[in-house]
């Protein structure tokens, strides 16, 4: 069994589609407006943008979690700065030997979004 698709609200596309964009570095990939999807890739699962899905939580993994909300820009709502959240000592959850740093963002339609990255621990 996979994760194949994973749905976020959206009221307003073309200002999710901004912020997804610059987030994910890549464009949707499908538009259906009428009646109001918008799709990402995320490595081969779907990212649903959508009017009448409820709000998720996602945690989005992320080359750099500081670079990442960086390219967001000034105007994000930042609502937990980068910080180092566990320290992997085996692979169960993360790969041994490395510092999961995570920060939490709004997105313009108001949804908080997870950042995660993996670093060398120090």
């Amino acid at each position: 069994m996979r994760l194949t698709q994973v749905a976020q609200h959206a009221d307003d596309l073309d200002r999710a589609a901004e912020f997804y964009q610059r987030l994910l570095g890549s464009p949707p990939v499908a538009r259906f407006d009428p009646p109001g999807l918008l799709f990402f890739d995320l490595d081969g699962v779907r990212l649903l943008l959508d009017r009448n899905a409820p709000s998720a939580l996602l945690y989005l993994r992320v080359d750099d979690v500081a670079a990442a909300i960086a390219r967001l820009g000034t105007g994000t709502v930042v609502v937990s700065e980068p910080h180092v959240i566990f320290t992997h000592e085996d692979d169960a959850l993360g790969p041994a030997g490395h510092d999961e740093w995570q920060a939490f963002v709004k997105d313009p339609e108001g949804n908080t979004v997870g950042l995660i990255a993996f670093a060398p621990r120090a």
